[in-house]
Order: structure tokens, then sequence, then C-alpha cells
């Protein structure tokens, strides 16, 4: 059995980690409360910027675009949206497997853009190409952050470099519910319509300007506004991952503390008896 000492030593140690449990988690609880405004207040937004964007293109008929159609190339870019913090328990492992764990997607195949730092290092080591990093921009997202890593992606796809683009973030639900999901930003995913005694129910779209060039003015922003919204969300994400982990390593910690001072106490009560026992026999002794 352990020594008082050794016990003693012990529950501080662990006493200290609690504090910083704690401290960590009203950090993360009054970071969660300003990203959850921040993303509620812009939901709304993107979801009808998402809405619309589809309800248009299913209304353009058979539009050859590049926007539609997809490139030439194999290569994919992926997005990946984690922390540069970790201690947020699954929340950065649960996004890198959406990447991982993808069927028919290799480290060779693939184009890692990375916003934060665990999600890159994690792929990193394990033999993905890390096109390009963004670590500022999950800190404090910025609707200006989106458009230049939006251009940058634009600008890959336009020149055939990549032929789809993905973006693999975390949803936020609500302070315990965060859900990693994969969006295939590029070529655009449409309702296609439905078809009734064999020809096409939809109404379609005149556009002025032509087809085309409302495409090329709609995709790019519409390609913002959805890593924009991703961004807002994943930052909520991260900081209620954070708060329920840092919630449960002070309750783990709790218990830990608990069952040593029990031990500590059993280890004091034998070595009160264990000098009794020695006072009575010298005692007897000298008798």
């Amino acid at each position: 059995m352990a020594s008082m000492r050794d016990i003693k030593r012990r529950k501080s140690s662990i006493q200290g980690t609690q504090q910083i449990t704690r401290a960590m988690k009203l950090v993360s609880t009054v970071k969660l409360q300003r990203a959850r405004e921040h993303a509620e207040r812009s939901k709304s937004y993107f979801d009808c910027m998402y809405s619309t964007v589809n309800h248009i293109l299913s209304r353009v008929g058979n539009l050859e675009h590049k926007y539609l159609t997809g490139g030439n190339s194999e290569k994919k870019a992926v997005v990946l949206i984690t922390s540069n913090r970790g201690l947020a328990g699954g929340y950065n492992s649960n996004v890198e497997k959406l990447v991982t764990g993808h069927e028919g997607w290799t480290t060779e195949n693939l184009e890692i853009y990375a916003v934060g730092n665990k999600g890159r290092d994690a792929l990193y080591r394990k033999g993905y190409h890390i096109a390009d990093s963004f670590p500022g921009l999950i800190d404090e997202p910025a609707y200006a952050g989106a458009m230049g890593l939006s251009s940058r992606l634009l600008e890959e796809f336009s020149e055939n470099r990549v032929g789809e683009i993905y973006l693999a973030y975390t949803v936020f639900k609500n302070t315990v519910s965060h859900t990693p999901v994969l969006l295939r930003l590029l070529p655009v995913e449409y309702d296609k319509g439905t078809e009734e005694n064999g020809e096409d129910a939809r109404t379609f779209m005149n556009f002025e300007p032509k087809e085309a060039q409302a495409l090329e003015l709609i995709i790019p922003k519409y390609i913002t506004s959805l890593l924009y919204g991703a961004m807002t969300e994943a930052a909520a994400s991260e900081n209620g991952a954070r708060m329920q982990a840092m919630d449960n390593a002070s309750g783990n910690a709790q218990d830990m503390i608990n069952d040593l001072a029990l031990k500590y106490n059993r280890a004091r009560q034998g070595a009160i008896t264990q000098e009794l026992t020695e006072i009575i026999a010298g005692a007897e002794a000298l008798g």
C-alpha cells in the first residue's frame, strides 16, 4: 500500500489538474456563448443561400458548365476544418475520419486545405498532401477569410488542378450534440427535379445575363457562403466539445480525489492502530 505521503502528494497533484480543467471549462463556456450566437445569426442566411441556389440550378436544364459537370482531373480538394488546440474530446478525430475513412480516397488523389492545425498535423502524419494551411481562419471566422479561401479553391478548380472540391466540418446542433459532415462543393450538387408521364415537370428559368455568366457570378458567392457558415458552426462545435470534455475531466478528477481521500484515511487509521498496538505491547512488556 502507498504511504500517506505518496497519497497526499498524488491527491494534491490531481487537485491542481482539476483547477485547470475547471478554468478551461469556464473559458470554453464563455467562448461557446459568443460562437453559438454568431452561428445562429448566420445559419438562416446560409440555409437560404443553399436552398436558393439548389432551386435555381434545378431549373437550368441541361447546361454544360464546369461548376456543374466538374473537371477532368482525378485530384480532389478537401477543405478540412478542425481546431488549433486539443483537449476537445473526439471533435478533431471525428472530422479526420470523414477523410481517412472515405471509400475510394487515398493519399495520392487528395489535396488537403487545412483550416486548423490539428487536422493538418494528423493527416500529414498519415501521408496526405497538405496543399495549404489556414490556421488563423478558425479562431475568429470572418467572411473575408472565407472569400480568400474560396478564391484559391476556384482557381485550382478552374485551372483543372482538381476535379472536385469537398468540405469536411462539424455541424453545431446544441451544446452537447455536434455532427461531422462531408459536403461536396463542386461540382455543385442539386435536385434535378422529377418527371411526370415521362416528361420533365420543371419550369425552366430564363437568365439575364446568360446562364453561364449568371453561374460565374452566383457560384463563387455560394461557395464563400458555405465556407463561412461551416467555419462559424465548427467554432461553436469546438467550444461545445471542449466544454463537455473539461466537464468530464473535472468529474473524473473529483472521483479520483474522493478515492484517494478514502485511501489516505485508511492508511492513517492503520498507522494509528499500529502505534497503539506497539504502545500497549511495550507497556505489557514493562509490566
